[in-house]
């Protein structure tokens, strides 16, 4: 029998209303007050719906893209103008262009990188944990930590059901709305000049990812349809066990917590050097992935 999925219809409101609540508990103003937090939530939600549905009876590509791009525009818009990732080398409008167009592919990657078990609910609390050790240390606002901490909390709930071999999956209805709300946490990390620590949190499900499209481009393969040649792909075909794969991104996204952290706290020189340390750890492990096992 298929693995039921879908699960994301449960952990997606779960999150919300624990962090909703730990913002209101707390009281600590949120960057856009509470009509930009209201619309985000409610746009978490509607995705989760609309892709619940699409986990059951699958839509039509433009239907969901159109309301993933509907979403994610609407939630940079309502940032508030003071909130800047590159204030000094690019216009206000240019600069929300290219959110949207980031946040767009980060729910997408985030989808495409689901794709064993365990891996999405590894990655999510990894970043989110990242998130909020940062706002626990005062490198970000605490509310930032609050919702990374709903977040986080709702996914380790989950694990218990997707570890291998999984007995429920994430499914599109989690996979979207989750990347959709680290995309958006990720930029407001980002504008509190910590833009290293966002790429590095994030960066193996970016490597991955965005290096397997590019080779899928260069191969001129169709890239909207599903395939197996991610990384952790790879790796699982090598003779890696789903268990030992995802442990190793698990290693990985450690060590890029805390070299996110170092990023975020001891300036521009730290931050490039654990930028280079990041990429060369993401690296090593792209390509122990792409080996056969010995």
């Amino acid at each position: 029998m298929p693995t039921p999925q879908g699960a994301g219809i449960v952990i997606v409101p779960v999150a919300l209303l624990i962090a909703g609540g730990a913002l209101a508990i707390d009281g600590s103003p949120f960057p856009g007050g509470v009509l930009y937090l209201a619309v985000v939530a409610v746009a978490a939600l509607a995705l989760s719906v609309i892709n619940f549905i699409n986990d059951a009876r699958e839509l039509p590509v433009l239907t969901r893209l159109a309301s993933q791009t509907a979403a994610v525009t609407l939630a940079v818009l309502l940032m508030p103008v003071e909130l800047r990732i590159l204030p000094s080398l690019l216009p206000l409008a240019i600069e929300r262009i290219a959110l949207v167009v980031a946040v767009l592919w980060f729910v997408n990657l985030t989808n495409f990188m689901d794709g064993i078990d365990l891996i999405s609910a590894v990655e999510t609390v990894a970043i989110t944990i990242g998130i909020a050790i940062l706002a626990a240390l005062g490198a970000i606002p605490p509310p930032y930590g609050y919702v990374a901490v709903a977040l986080a909390g709702a996914m380790i709930g989950f694990g218990p059901w997707n570890a291998p071999p999984a007995r429920l999956f994430l499914g599109d209805a989690g996979s979207i709305p989750v990347g959709f709300l680290l995309g958006g946490l990720l930029i407001h990390v980002a504008a509190e000049s910590a833009l290293a620590a966002a790429i590095i949190l994030p960066l193996y499900y970016l490597a991955d990812a965005t290096i397997t499209l590019g080779l899928r481009l260069l191969r001129g393969d169709r890239v909207w349809e599903a395939h197996r040649s991610h990384f952790y792909q790879q790796a699982t075909r090598n003779g890696m066990s789903v268990t030992e794969t995802v442990g190793r991104i698990a290693v990985l996204n450690a060590v890029l917590v805390a070299l996110a952290v170092g990023a975020a706290l001891h300036g521009p020189v730290w931050a490039a050097t654990a930028g280079v340390i990041a990429a060369a750890a993401v690296g090593m492990t792209l390509r122990r992935f792409a080996r056969p096992k010995q």
